[in-house]
Formats: C-alpha cells, structure tokens, sequence
C-alpha cells in the first residue's frame, strides 16, 4: 500500500490533479482482483469525510511553497485497505443466566488490549435484552468454547458472531419456556411477538422476566451454547475493510528533521460495536503507519549478515513526544456477507496507508520523492 498509495500521489502531481480527484476518477466499484461486488464499502465517503474533517479543499498542491519560520509545511494523503478474512473452523461461545437475573457468556479468546471483554459483554447483553452491567464476559481460558486467534483484524466479527448466536439461541430459550409456562403471563403467546428488553420478555401488556421464570421453575440457571460457521468456498463478494488517511508534516530542510503535526483517518469498519475501543485502535494504528514511515527499521551488517540492531533497545519506535494530533472519523456502512452483525476489523486498518500519508506530505512540503521506508535526516539533507 505504500507503494500504491505513494506512486498514485506522483502520479496525481503528474498530471495536475488533486490526489482525492485522481482516486475519485478510477473509483472501483467492484473488486478489480476477482469483479465481484463489494459486500460493503464506504471508501468514498471516507476520502469525501476525511478530507473535509482535515481541511483538504484549502490546500495549495504546489510543493515547497507553504513555510512557517524555518518549518517546510505539507499535506498529504493514502487511501487505506485491509482484507476480510474468514477464520478456517467454526466458532463458539456458551451463555447462561441465572436466577438471580444476571448473565455470564464465555469464549476462549484472549484479552491483549482490544477492549474484547467490554465489547462482547455489550454484544452479549444486546442479544440477551438485558442490562449490560447484569452482563459479564468470561474469557482467557482454553477450556471454554473455542475461539480462532484474534489476528489478521478477525477478532471483533468472528468473536461477536459466536457471542451473538450464543446469546440469541439463550434468549429464544427462554421465550420458548415462558409462552409453554402455564404460569407465566406469556403462557400460549407467539414467540415471534415477544420482545426481551432489560431481562424482561414482552408481549403485548403481558410481561415475564428472565428471573421471576427460572425461578418459578426452581431453576438456578439456564444455559445455550452457539456457535458461528464462516462461509465456505469462494464467496461472489469482494471483503474488505476501506478507510482514507490524511496528515501534516513539518520538515526542517537544514536538519532534515521530519515532524508529523496532525493526522486525520476516516475509516469504514462495518458496524461499530464499541466507538470508544475502536477508535483508540485507529488511533494507535496510526502511530504504528507513522513508525514505519519515519522511525521503525532493522538494519544488516552487509559483510557478516548478522542484525546490526539486535535488541529493542537499539530499534527505534513512536513515543508520546512523536505523537501528533490524533483525529478518528467513523463511516459506518452495512454488511450482511462478513459475519452475522457486519462487524469489519480495525486492528490493521489504522495503520495501513498512514506510511504513504506522511510520505506525500514530505514531498508536498519538500518537492523530494521518498520510495523508502523509513524516511531518514539522510533522505532530506
């Protein structure tokens, strides 16, 4: 992508076109690898979004003209794509609720930063009809239902799709149990008709809890286990995640010196479950684009073939002094083919295209095409 995204830019400046017009104009509205249409896609409105949330249209698209003290100040911009890629097995996830009106769901995956835990609690108590604070997720342990590795931008879709068809199949559970309670207000309704809300099954002015119907029963709990199979064989749909990346750099042509001042992303994620725990996944996807655009590299001894940089402690990253402002747009679009609520990654969409980004921003500021990673005071001297 940053080879793309870096070559569109120069083609852009070629031919005297605003870089977002040039993407506009060879706009794919299928999948140009296989002709299938997108099963969603967004990208249009995130260049359109992203643009005007980063104050693009005031931009003078002549290099080197724009300078604030001994500051060289450019723009520049990416787009951004990353693959749907379904996981290879089913997978599953177990929820029950107790007497007491309170639920537990569980799932094997793991919890590294994600946010996962709060998140599928909420998918959970959605699913459910209940209060998410009555809602806890369990996770962490190879014993539970099994979950694929969280990688690949994979783990909020097939997480969720084993959560929310556990937590479906519960709620359904239920509904089926109280319309067949002689005893309940529910008792001969239309399951169809009955809506779960705060842990409460309605139909009509009859109303039945999840609590007052385990309990009548002297049950202590009542549990379902579901599970998510991806789609098999080649799916007519192109999958991927789409998103625009926007940023500011200032150059110091003296010293070489690369300062990245704002960035702007405008991504098309599906359905967000969580706003909060995206957008700080974006968000530091970001960053890591801008490691690899101006710090992260190894480098080889030429004559032994041994690391020259052989530990973390010699191999430059981003820290908060690096970091510019941050700004996260979401464009939410719906999916019915990637999994069952929508849900697209954004673990890697972040950073992908972030890297082009801040390099056609180095050469609107400089007039210097850069085709290397990272871009070095070498580089600009």
């Amino acid at each position: 992508m940053f080879a793309l995204e870096c070559a569109m830019d120069e083609l852009a400046h070629e031919l005297g076109l605003d870089p977002i017009e040039l993407r506009l104009r060879n706009y794919a509205d299928a999948s140009p690898v296989s002709g299938n249409p997108w099963s969603s896609n967004g990208l249009r409105e995130c260049y359109q979004r992203g643009a005007a949330r980063f104050g693009w249209q005031d931009r003078d698209p002549r290099p080197g003209i724009r300078r604030e003290g001994n500051w060289l100040i450019g723009t520049g911009m990416a787009g951004a794509g990353y693959p749907v890629t379904p996981p290879a097995n089913p997978q599953r996830a177990r929820a029950r609720v107790y007497a007491d009106g309170t639920a537990v769901v569980q799932a094997a995956t793991p919890e590294f930063g994600t946010g996962v835990a709060t998140v599928m609690a909420q998918v959970a108590a959605d699913a459910l009809g209940m209060p998410v604070d009555r809602c806890r997720f369990e996770n962490g342990d190879t014993d539970l239902p099994n979950i694929a590795a969280a990688v690949g931008s994979a783990g909020a879709g097939m997480i969720s799709a084993a959560v929310h068809s556990a937590a479906t199949a519960l709620r359904n559970q239920l509904i089926a149990r109280a319309v067949a309670d002689g005893a309940s207000p529910l008792h001969g309704a239309d399951p169809v008709d009955v809506v779960a809300r705060d842990g409460v099954m309605t139909a009509g002015t009859a109303s039945d809890s999840y609590a007052d119907l385990l309990q009548r029963n002297f049950q202590p709990d009542a549990e379902a286990s579901g599970s998510w199979s991806p789609p098999t064989g080649d799916v007519p749909y192109g999958m991927m995640t789409f998103g625009a990346q926007f940023a500011e750099v200032a150059v110091d042509p003296e010293l070489g010196l690369v300062r990245v001042r704002r960035m702007t992303g405008a991504f098309a994620p599906g359905l967000v479950l969580n706003p909060k725990t995206a957008r700080s996944q974006l968000m530091g996807g970001m960053l890591w684009g801008l490691g690899q655009a101006l710090l992260e590299a190894n480098h080889m001894q030429p004559r032994t073939g041994r690391w020259a940089n052989s530990s973390l402690g010699e191999y430059l990253v981003a820290v908060n002094a690096d970091a510019p402002d941050v700004d996260v747009e979401f464009v939410e679009v719906e999916d019915s083919v990637v999994n069952p609520l929508g849900v697209k990654g954004v673990g890697e969409i972040g950073q992908v295209g972030s890297s082009a980004a801040i390099a056609n921003a180095v050469h609107h500021a400089t007039g210097r095409r850069i085709r290397k990673m990272p871009i070095t005071v070498e580089d600009l001297l």
